[in-house]
């Protein structure tokens, strides 16, 4: 048996296909079209590993879905492709709606069309996991409830915009096509081979190179903070025993403050590699200016995953923040091998 990845050398496809080869003798194909925030390197430990088979390629390409779908056979689908900065999403939108609403409709008519051929044994096992986000459901303010599953979808960027409308394609393709499928909505990742423009890696990588650490605006956006090997196992659990049609929120019930975050990774810092100066790294700080239609708060309900699923994370923030800061202590290599010319231009171009 096998299972198809999409987006399997981003930052959480590229963990789940780790963790998932570590866990299971089922073998991954792993189809990714290698944008510049796919990075083989992630993968590099699977490199003589006979379950693992990667295909460089776009999910908006049908021909290829097809023929992968025909010669492998998966028991399962599960789709990590997207593009996913909220800020590049701001200054080109259109990639966003390519690939997340566009490049999912060609994902699921492929996934239709070979579910369609298969015999009945193999339909009650066949699973389509769609990976989305809970920025989908807008913001929240400060006193409110987090989102649950029943939460109205108020997508505020074009990138929560372009995952929201390909969370409606797959709903729709279930409850019109009967293709088995299932959705989680995660809060914010963190974790190792993170590439270096999100919040977290980027203050890290920033404070080590002696560069300024930009927060935006007063640095109150809060967010819940979901450690990506959570998140993993998460996703396996649903994927094991969720119920066909359902959405499951995952979070980390770790709900702080940007600005606390930046404040606790130069404290790490600070007792893990200290500056040469003997200064603290939070000297670094600079506030910018916020960008347009800036979320002010994020925070997920996870309760159904816990009460239905049993699932729970298994970090604390003060766990997975330290193994993080760790982590890319320990691999310099990866993060200045994903610092091409043009993510510089990128930093260069966002934090003006």
């Amino acid at each position: 048996m096998a299972i198809l990845v999409t987006g399997g050398a981003g930052f959480i496809g590229g963990n789940f296909v780790l963790d998932w080869l570590v866990q299971s003798d089922e073998a991954v194909i792993n189809l990714d079209k290698l944008t510049y925030a796919g990075n083989l390197e992630t993968l590099a430990s699977l490199k003589d590993h006979k379950g693992h088979i990667f295909v460089q390629g776009d999910i908006g390409d049908k021909a290829l879905l097809d023929k992968l779908l025909v010669q492998y056979k998966p028991r399962a689908i599960i789709n990590f492709a997207a593009e996913s900065h909220v800020d590049r999403s701001i200054h080109g939108p259109e990639d966003f709606i390519q690939t997340n609403i566009v490049g999912t409709f060609y994902l699921l008519e492929s996934a239709r069309a070979y579910y369609n051929g298969l015999s009945d044994a193999d339909k009650a096992a066949f699973r389509f996991l769609h990976v989305s986000t809970d920025e989908v459901y807008g913001s929240l303010a400060p006193d409110a409830p987090a989102f649950t599953e029943q939460h109205s979808y108020e997508p505020n960027s074009p990138y929560s915009a372009s995952k929201a409308a390909s969370d409606h394609l797959v709903r729709a393709y279930h409850h019109t096509y009967g293709l088995p499928v299932l959705t989680t909505n995660c809060s914010n990742n963190y974790g190792p081979y993170h590439f270096p423009e999100k919040l977290i890696p980027l203050m890290i990588v920033n404070a080590l190179a002696g560069k300024a650490l930009p927060v935006y605006g007063d640095g109150m956006q809060v967010r819940d903070w979901l450690y990506v090997k959570d998140h993993c196992s998460a996703i396996r659990r649903v994927l094991e025993a969720g119920r066909l049609g359902e959405t499951y929120n995952v979070g980390g019930w770790n709900e702080k403050p940007n600005i606390e975050i930046v404040q606790r990774i130069c404290a790490l810092l600070d007792e893990k590699r200290p500056r040469a100066d003997g200064k603290s790294y939070a000297e670094q700080i600079t506030y910018v200016i916020d960008r347009p239609g800036h979320d002010r708060r994020y925070a997920i309900d996870a309760r159904k995953l816990e009460r239905e699923l049993g699932w729970k994370p298994a970090e604390t923030f003060e766990t997975g923040i330290a193994k993080t800061v760790q982590w890319y202590l320990d691999n310099p290599q990866w993060v200045e091998n994903v610092q091409s010319g043009a993510y510089r231009d990128w930093v260069k171009k966002q934090y003006q």
